[in-house]
């Protein structure tokens, strides 16, 4: 299934969806993927925090609100293209629009709007900076990631976790007009994180993805290269994950969650090199997801502890 080919059907494909009324609040609401906001909100606000910026709060709450609606916005226009292959597979044939509770041209509008409106509200209430990358940020995930890299490489979610990574980047930006090293640094970790996180999921459900014609990698190098992959990228990411410490930003809680942290990663991604077939297969890829989304959680976590509770004590002097 070509990129090509999906572009000409999904319109086609995604009106056999159509409901016979409009869908109701908490559909609409399911289009901008909350568990993602979740995240997106909770990365952003570590953005801020480890920023100490003096900023007003209700501008500091309008951006993070606005980071949130705009990261929503990208997975309702993600949710609207992929409509035809989320009806596919079976984690994602629920969702409003392949389940038949949301049109696809309601979804549309629903997603363009949100999208216009939460970068035009975050550049008048902070910056035209931060909005710019909230822009960006829309367009790489709406349009780079889901209408060209999903569907045409296997290095899809090692690029277009470019665009998972860059909200703790938007909230720096949002609250002191620049980027720094700080939100660059959180960026690498989560975009080096990306790949043996969903990797793990994608040797799990790698029927579903062939069915679906996504070319994930376990799809198209194989589950032992994808295997290697994981654990290549665990190995850096582990020292990565220190790198607040070394930066003077993170301090001797985040240096303790980290270096546990990261050595649960690699026992884990280990696991699933180890674990070839069967139920242990199975059972060491979802640990590897569960315990990534675990580390992630918990790094982030000690820099809001440390920064914004005042917990921090630096580790190198």
């Amino acid at each position: 299934m070509t990129s090509l080919s999906n572009s000409l059907t999904v319109d086609t494909k995604a009106a056999s969806f159509a409901p016979a009324v409009g869908g109701e609040v908490r559909d609409f609401f399911a289009l901008l993927k909350p568990r993602v906001m979740v995240l997106v909100i909770f990365t952003a606000l570590v953005g801020m925090v480890v920023s100490h910026a003096t900023v007003n709060p209700v501008i500091a709450a309008i951006s993070l609100l606005m980071i949130a609606v705009g990261a929503g916005a990208s997975g309702c226009l993600n949710m609207w293209w992929d409509a035809d292959i989320d009806a596919l597979m079976t984690r994602t044939a629920k969702r409003p629009i392949p389940d038949g509770r949301i049109r696809p041209d309601e979804a549309l509008t629903f997603g363009i709007v949100l999208s216009v409106g939460s970068v035009l509200i975050l550049g008048l209430a902070s910056n035209w900076l931060a909005a710019g990358l909230l822009a960006f940020t829309i367009v790489f995930y709406a349009v780079i990631y889901s209408m060209w890299l999903k569907r045409a490489t296997a290095q899809n979610i090692v690029i277009g976790g470019a665009a998972g990574a860059l909200p703790p980047v938007v909230g720096q930006a949002a609250v002191t007009g620049h980027v720094g090293i700080e939100s660059l640094i959180l960026f690498a970790i989560i975009f080096i994180w990306t790949p043996p996180h969903f990797w793990a999921l994608a040797l799990v459900k790698s029927g579903e993805y062939a069915r679906a014609g996504i070319p994930m990698m376990p799809n198209v190098a194989g589950p032992d290269s994808t295997r290697r992959q994981i654990v290549w990228y665990t190995l850096l990411l582990a020292p990565l994950g220190l790198a607040p410490v070394v930066f003077g930003f993170g301090g001797w809680l985040y240096a303790l969650v980290g270096v546990l942290g990261g050595l649960g990663m690699l026992a884990s991604s280990v696991q699933v090199f180890r674990q070839r077939q069967g139920e242990p297969e199975r059972k060491a890829a979802m640990g590897l997801f569960a315990f990534s989304i675990l580390y992630l959680f918990l790094l982030f976590s000690a820099l809001l502890a440390e920064q914004g509770l005042g917990l921090y004590r630096a580790v190198l002097a």
